[in-house]
């Protein structure tokens, strides 16, 4: 009886520290873009052949397709497939601007505050970062609108390589748990650190705005995916 008891007990401190995990969610449906909602500039979205394709716009600022619910701590897997000369990115946690603000706050290492001045329409939070493989950033964390800022660089992975691959689809992986962000690109970890600027916001597919008279490039995301953790 004493050792049921203690095989019990075992099982549930272990499914309490690993926490509860719900079911899988597609966040897109693979036909319409019900769910999600435009922010920021002008660039277009559409469905095709199973994805959302984001073609960018001469003129427009950075825009953001956003969910229309937020998530807090969750595990987020998607595919992602876009021109070589285009950047873009998966916003998570991230905040949509309602009206004229001021954001406040401290750059490692100095003492006095900063401000952002904000304006209606504007989309703030992590970026995890999508580019190409020259550059070798993606699957790295900016800090889109806010501070401006690469983060967590002395957590990066050793490997500098990047994990993205041209012309094909690439999974992202992105666990958001409690002040830990962490990201792989397919299955290569590329970023691990701690923040707590936002614990919970919208998820975001960025089609980043291009020089003029250039263009027009496409981004194209696919078999979208969340877990809550909750």
């Amino acid at each position: 009886m004493l050792r049921k008891l203690h095989f019990s007990l075992m099982l549930f401190l272990l499914f309490c520290s690993a926490g509860y995990a719900a079911d899988w969610v597609n966040l897109f449906d693979g036909s319409t873009l019900n769910g999600w909602s435009v922010r920021g500039g002008f660039a277009k979205y559409h469905v095709e052949d199973g994805a959302i394709v984001g073609t960018t716009a001469n003129g427009s600022l950075n825009t953001f397709l956003c969910t229309e619910k937020e998530y807090g701590n969750f595990i987020l897997e998607l595919e992602v497939k876009t021109d070589q000369l285009l950047n873009s990115g998966v916003q998570v946690r991230s905040h949509i601007v309602e009206k004229e603000s001021v954001i406040w706050f401290i750059l490692e290492g100095l003492t006095q505050p900063r401000r952002r001045e904000m304006k209606p329409g504007d989309v703030y939070g992590y970026q995890v970062e999508v580019s190409n493989e020259e550059q070798g950033l993606s699957g790295f964390v900016y800090d889109e609108g806010r501070r401006r800022i690469m983060l967590g660089e002395r957590a990066y992975a050793s490997d500098n390589k990047s994990a993205l691959k041209d012309n094909q689809w690439n999974a992202f992986r992105i666990e958001c748990r409690g002040d830990r962000i962490q990201s792989w690109v397919n299955g290569i970890p590329r970023a691990d650190f701690r923040d707590m600027m936002s614990d919970r916001g919208v998820i975001g597919l960025q089609v980043h705005r291009i020089s003029e008279n250039t263009g027009p490039f496409q981004v194209r995301f696919r078999n979208i995916r969340i877990q809550e953790l909750k």
